[in-house]
């Protein structure tokens, strides 16, 4: 089954950065689409950014461009999320997800923390 192990979070002070991981297996990685999703305590998901199987486009939500930088390293099966200038708004439960086969996966995701 797909596994997706997101890594990175923490706590940092406002106007900070931070860098979360997502390693893949069991699944072709290079050859999927992959996302970076985010949810805010008491909110649903928010989907932040998304970036083609070769790297080559990427796409982001108006609330994160232009901070945020999404990814991916295939030979080591790696996502990527670069956050700059973080905001308090920013803090959430943030995860990766694929779609394989018409079936949609998530990791466990990896908690940030926006807070002076």
């Amino acid at each position: 089954e797909v596994q997706l192990v997101e890594s990175g979070g923490g706590l940092v002070q406002p106007e900070g950065s931070l860098r979360l991981s997502c390693v893949g297996s069991k699944f072709n990685f290079g050859d999927y689409d992959l996302s970076w999703l985010r949810q805010a305590p008491g909110k649903g998901p928010e989907w932040i950014s998304s970036i083609l199987s070769s790297g080559e486009n990427t796409w982001y939500s108006d609330s994160v461009r232009g901070r945020f930088t999404i990814s991916r390293d295939n030979d080591k099966n790696t996502l990527y999320l670069q956050m700059n200038n973080l905001k308090p708004e920013d803090t959430g439960l943030y995860y990766c997800a694929t779609d394989v086969n018409g079936l949609g996966y998530g990791g466990r995701g990896t908690q940030v923390t926006v807070a002076s």
